[in-house]
């Protein structure tokens, strides 16, 4: 059974605490509103800032199920909300006309029977079956835009209509958290029915914070270094800056080789598990590494 929202901000920031997300002020108020007035939460920002782990920390912490749509190129109503299982109405046809079954209006009626409905993560978010639930519809942007009016019927009311069979309304609405990369404009239509927010990256304070919680392991000197390092990292001009997922696993990867603090050396070595790209890795190693290595340890030692 799902637990109370939290009746202030301050529980909801205690609640994603508890998750081991670090949440300032201004994203637990918006998470806040969003979970008291019932509306879909849009989360806007660069990859790796920790948007989809907010629907995660949500559903583990309610606790709710956790309802997954996966946005991609070409993603459709039939992969989406639902499709029917015509195989089985095939069956059912022929069983029917082997039974002697001749009324053609009461077949129809009979093949477009719920049971022979495949509910997909839109529609599975409705059902009653396994309780109260959190929607993630992940990286909206990465669908095409025609698919954003699919979404606009469960956003605003929360139900599907099935031409078939009609409107399927859920009983307990779902906690929706809909996350966007920005790697294309989404339409107002859908950010009219959300509460929006910008999630960006974390500041050297909160970042410390969400790296002691997440990589506890990882020594104290050379948390602060990281975080110091990638801070100004992401002062570069480079293709793909590192998120905090990233600063998470570099960290725990230099602990894992016995670091206890940073050198020049070992960032080299390890640059793949902050950067993806070889471009930006080429331009970082080196000298330029170096420099920064330097800054990180003054920032972190100040």
């Amino acid at each position: 059974m799902d637990a109370p929202l939290p009746d202030t901000v301050e529980a909801t920031q205690r609640l994603l605490a508890r998750g081991g997300y670090v949440a300032d002020r201004a994203l637990a108020t918006t998470v806040h509103l969003a979970l008291r007035m019932g509306r879909p939460l849009f989360l806007e920002g660069e990859p790796g800032t920790g948007k989809t782990e907010i629907a995660k920390v949500l559903a583990r912490e309610l606790p709710r199920r956790l309802v997954r749509l996966q946005c991609y190129d070409g993603l459709d109503l039939s992969a989406a909300a639902y499709e029917w299982n015509h195989a089985r109405q095939l069956m059912a046809i022929r069983l029917a006309e082997a039974s002697g079954e001749t009324d053609r209006e009461a077949l129809e009626r009979g093949i477009y029977d719920r049971r022979f409905l495949q509910e997909r993560p839109l529609l599975q978010a409705l059902s009653p079956e396994g309780g109260p639930a959190v929607l993630l519809i992940d990286e909206l942007d990465r669908a095409d835009e025609p698919f954003e009016a699919f979404l606009l019927e469960i956003l605003a009311d929360f139900q599907i209509t099935v031409p078939e069979l009609g409107t399927i309304a859920a009983r307990v609405p779902p906690v929706v958290v809909i996350t966007s990369n920005r790697t294309r404009e989404v339409h107002d239509a859908i950010r009219r029915r959300c509460l929006y927010h910008w999630v960006d990256y974390p500041d050297a304070a909160r970042e410390r914070a969400i790296l002691k919680i997440r990589a506890p392991g990882v020594p104290e000197r050379l948390s602060a270094e990281v975080v110091a390092f990638v801070q100004r990292l992401r002062g570069g001009d480079y293709f793909k800056l590192p998120g905090v997922a990233e600063t998470i696993d570099w960290a725990a990867a230099l602990s894992a080789l016995d670091a206890k603090e940073l050198e020049p050396g070992s960032v080299d070595e390890t640059l793949g598990v902050l950067l993806k790209y070889q471009d930006d890795i080429a331009r970082l190693r080196g000298a330029e590494a170096a420099k920064l290595v330097a800054e990180a340890k003054q920032a972190a030692a100040a």
